[in-house]
């Protein structure tokens, strides 16, 4: 099969590229930074695809599921971008995504490939990457839009010019609030018929917090319906949401496979 190493460089090298053009053109140059992200998304889909299929199974580890859920969020702009003036976002996402593949072909973790990964499981993983997707795009927009607040109540307007327009930024973050917590539940679903080990010591935190981050978001998306939430309120709701997200699944899977080199 082959490496992902050369694919994975070219791709770390686009990213970085269309980082710089955002930076130097101020978010201005949306043809161009096209351009450079759809082969760059493409180049890291396969990256991601050989790292993530081996010869010996499925590869689960850390730095494949973080490459994995940053070309989700990659696309998910990407798509947002042909409909909402989101471009800004790339100059976020680019980084991290070139992070995560540098990770991906660089570290060896020592997660095992696995080569008994049933139809149901494979669903639970890809809801699980959509989901983790979503949220992401959700949790940058709930940054960017706390930086909107700060900006008008700071009277900083030309820091608020760099941004998207808070409308945009309010209604791309419920929009992603919405598929990401439908994506969430029925990851959380066929976790709970498929994964036969769900309560074993090494899931249960996992299996805790991530019910615990599905539970914020809900209330998130009720205080919406409900009361209008909207501003710095939704901000911290998502960002709460988020962070035992990421804590639940890729704070477990760094302690094991990163701090005690376990799988």
């Amino acid at each position: 099969m082959m490496n992902p190493t050369f694919p994975g460089a070219i791709a770390i090298t686009l990213y970085l590229i269309g980082t710089g053009i955002q930076i130097v053109s101020q978010g201005n140059s949306k043809q161009f930074l096209n351009l450079i992200s759809v082969p760059a998304l493409l180049l890291h889909g396969l990256t991601s695809y050989l790292g993530f299929y081996s010869d010996l199974g499925i590869n689960l580890d850390i730095y494949t599921m973080l490459s994995l859920t940053a070309l989700a969020v990659v696309t998910i702009i990407l798509l947002s971008s042909i409909h909402r003036p989101v471009e800004s976002l790339f100059v976020v996402i680019f980084p991290i995504a070139a992070i995560s593949i540098l990770l991906q072909i660089s570290i060896d973790g020592v997660y095992l490939p696995r080569d008994d990964i049933s139809p149901g499981l494979g669903m639970h993983i890809v809801l699980s990457i959509l989901a983790s997707g979503l949220l992401t795009v959700l949790a940058i927009q709930a940054i960017f839009l706390s930086l909107c607040h700060y900006g008008l109540r700071s009277r900083k307007l030309e820091f608020i010019k760099k941004l998207p327009p808070l409308e945009t930024i309010e209604g791309l973050l419920f929009e992603m609030l919405g598929a990401g917590l439908l994506m969430l539940s029925l990851s959380i679903l066929t976790g709970f018929i498929f994964l036969e080990d769900i309560f074993n010591p090494g899931l249960i935190h996992h299996t805790v917090i991530t019910l615990a981050a599905w539970l914020v978001f809900s209330v998130l998306l009720w205080g919406r319906i409900k009361n209008g939430w909207r501003g710095t309120t939704a901000a911290r709701w998502a960002l709460c949401g988020f962070g035992l997200l990421a804590l639940g699944y890729f704070g477990s899977k760094f302690v094991l496979e990163v701090i005690l080199r376990a799988v």
